[in-house]
């Protein structure tokens, strides 16, 4: 029977690792594969030896003498390119649902092919990014891993900024469309069958909330010629080609191997001999950018970059060559501003014996506009006054002309509201201040119930940039604290929700209906600073100037059985009306689930049965964990975050020594 024919049911995933000269690191990369939390008996290991002469053969045939999942192939004649190769020899064997790519140099973490098993069964995807470490962090794609990603594609996530095969394929994928790599290729083998597969594929899983793949430590350090970055490239521009129609999705897909690849190999001709790169290079490159950057993308591209591709399409090799040499002093040209636009000054920007169109050094839509939220609080019963600083790069501003305006865009409609912002400091035009009256802002009429996201409108010698605002703020900035039930008009309160989207962290306001019946709301829980085990809720009684008499607050904690344990709370003298502080001893309850409420007793909430009408303690953006130690064994508390809660719940429980000493020593 062929070897390639295994007997057996077949395995889940087959792992292929590429090996030649790979000591020592391919025990590690072949070990990690071997202790995965999916079983051996549902992985199917295929070593490819590419002909190695450092022992890596050797190694490989002892690892599999006691794995019988582990099949070592062992290739005398090595191939021309890197790979490649060895992979296409692994794929022709492998067996498995999936397919993973694993290199001789990297790692799997333990439990990373069940997560991403387990992610492409439960969304029927084909594809399943594992998130990417590496040993000094660098060379790791990170947009893409911000966070869990159930079901995406090529052009609406950025898995397409990662083309490295360390990925799990659906196997059916892979045969369907006949993937292979490039054999020959010495640089970038992997990346044309990755973008094919993206292309392709049903969906797209994302497993962010996990270290799967370590790379290797000499990841990114190798440098590589512009003979062997041409012929990487060449395949790539085919198969975006190939698998992509005309119209926007090409033009996305285009635009990202424009920028990549294309515009770095311009950038290194300087680099290379110059008869060489006239003859050889740059004829080849001008037909890719003739024939993969439409009119409608040209625009997309940077100036420096448009710049570039105009002299590359028009032939103008001279030229090309003498911008890239000159491009660091160039870069600091300056700007001219001319009726509304913005303009790169760069030596052949009108120069008429240059020829280059305008369009080519228009950066009006380019400026950075720099920002940051310095804070955003109550003034009076229904305004949040947001603070902050603005002002586009290179630009001054004119604090009698150039107003900036806070912008409120409602999700899911086309409602937008224009604040004006103000000048808050004499020798600092770009720090400001906007009022958003909750009651009026809609020109007189208060904001409808929904999420508003708010933008800067940011204005500099008749430029305007418009910006999403909030993701660049203080740490310790926490826009919870500003959550409130305001009057939104005669008679009509409403509930306002300041918080950081996820995962850009930029900022919104949550606008809705207030909770009928509540007593009081919450502005902070915090764990108090000398006693971990004890939880501090402030808050004040609804409506806002409630006095306290007649009024007992108490902080319930109800526990998922049943339990209840209220803790009386008593209002300070000297607060505001209605304002008080609670504390809660958690060190005090017994294990297992708790829900947080607050209640307030008064002369009618005393009939026998009728219970006391409570108010949800909104669980905090950022409340850590707590530990005490109770009759000599530590216990902790911890917040039950990121499953849409209404109110705090808490899961307290002893601490595990032995899992605790474990994580203790994963993370040194």
């Amino acid at each position: 029977m062929p070897r390639n024919h295994r007997p057996g049911p077949p395995p889940r995933v087959s792992v292929i690792v590429p090996a030649r000269d790979a000591m020592p690191g391919i025990t590690r990369a072949v070990t990690s594969a071997m202790e995965q939390t999916l079983g051996l008996s549902r992985l199917d290991i295929i070593a490819v030896d590419d002909g190695s002469a450092d022992g890596t053969a050797e190694e490989l045939e002892r690892l599999a003498a006691g794995c019988p999942s582990l099949h070592v192939v062992r290739n005398p004649h090595p191939c021309r390119g890197g790979a490649g190769g060895p992979r296409n020899t692994g794929l022709a064997r492998a067996r498995g649902d999936f397919v993973f790519f694993l290199d001789a140099d990297a790692r799997l973490a333990p439990d990373a092919l069940r997560r991403m098993v387990a992610m492409a069964d439960q969304n029927g995807t084909d594809v399943v990014l594992g998130k990417m470490v590496s040993p000094d962090g660098r060379g790791v794609p990170k947009a893409v891993f911000r966070h869990n990603q159930l079901r995406t594609d090529a052009h609406s996530s950025h898995a397409y900024a990662t083309l490295e095969p360390c990925k799990l394929f659906r196997r059916s994928l892979i045969e369907r469309l006949r993937l292979r790599f490039p054999a020959h290729l010495h640089h970038g083998e992997g990346k044309p069958f990755t973008a094919a597969a993206y292309l392709n594929a049903s969906g797209i899983s994302v497993v962010a909330d996990y270290d799967c793949y370590h790379l290797g430590p000499g990841r990114g350090r190798t440098a590589t010629g512009l003979a062997d970055r041409v012929d990487a490239m060449r395949p790539l521009f085919e198969t975006a080609a190939r698998h992509t129609r005309p119209g926007t999705r090409r033009d996305t897909v285009m635009l990202h191997h424009i920028r990549r690849e294309l515009c770095p190999a311009l950038r290194a001709l300087p680099r290379e001999d110059e008869a060489e790169a006239r003859e050889r290079f740059l004829p080849e490159l001008r037909r890719w950018a003739l024939a993969h950057c439409s009119d409608t993308l040209f625009p997309t591209l940077t100036a420096p970059e448009r710049l570039m591709v105009h002299l590359l399409r028009t032939g103008r090799f001279e030229d090309l060559l003498s911008v890239v040499r000159n491009a660091k002093r160039d870069a600091r040209s300056g700007h001219l501003v001319e009726k509304g636009s913005v303009y790169w000054l760069h030596p052949f920007f009108r120069d008429p014996d240059a020829e280059v169109p305008d369009a080519c050094f228009d950066v009006t839509d380019r400026l950075p506009v720099r920002h940051h939220l310095a804070g955003a609080a109550w003034h009076g019963r229904s305004t949040l006054r947001v603070r902050g600083r603005a002002a586009i790069d290179g630009l001054e501003t004119d604090p009698e002309e150039d107003r900036a305006e806070l912008v409120l865009r409602r999700r899911e409609a086309r409602d937008e509201v224009r604040i004006p912002v103000v000048a808050t400091a004499e020798d600092d035009p770009a720090e400001f201040a906007a009022d958003v009256n909750i009651a009026a802002a809609d020109g007189g009429a208060p904001l409808r119930p929904g999420v508003w996201d708010v933008f800067l409108d940011v204005r500099a010698q008749g430029i305007s940039r418009t910006v999403r605002f909030g993701n660049r703020h203080d740490d310790t900035l926490d826009i919870g604290t500003a959550r409130r039930v305001v009057a939104a008009g005669p008679g009509l309160r409403a509930r306002v929700t300041p918080y950081f989207t996820s995962p850009y962290r930029n900022l919104s306001l949550d606008i809705g209906p207030a909770p009928r019946g509540a007593p009081c709301e919450v502005t902070e829980a915090v764990w108090h600073p000398s006693d971990k085990g004890t939880l501090v809720v402030a808050g004040r009684l609804l409506p806002p100037g409630t006095p306290a008499r007649g009024r007992l607050l108490r902080l319930r904690a109800e526990h998922a059985d049943g339990r209840v344990f209220d803790h009386p709370v008593r209002f300070a003298a000297g607060h505001p009306a209605g304002a008080f502080t609670a504390r809660l001893p958690v060190r005090d309850l017994g294990r297992g689930r708790w829900t947080v409420t607050l209640a307030v007793i008064g002369p009618g909430d005393q009939a026998p049965g009728r219970p006391a009408p409570a108010a949800p303690v909104p669980p905090p953006a950022r409340l850590p964990g707590a530990r005490w130690v109770r009759r000599g064994r530590p216990y902790y508390a911890k917040p039950l975050m990121g499953r849409g809660e209404v109110t705090l719940e808490l899961r307290v429980a002893p601490v595990r020594l032995l899992a605790a000493v474990r994580n203790r020593l994963r993370l040194n």
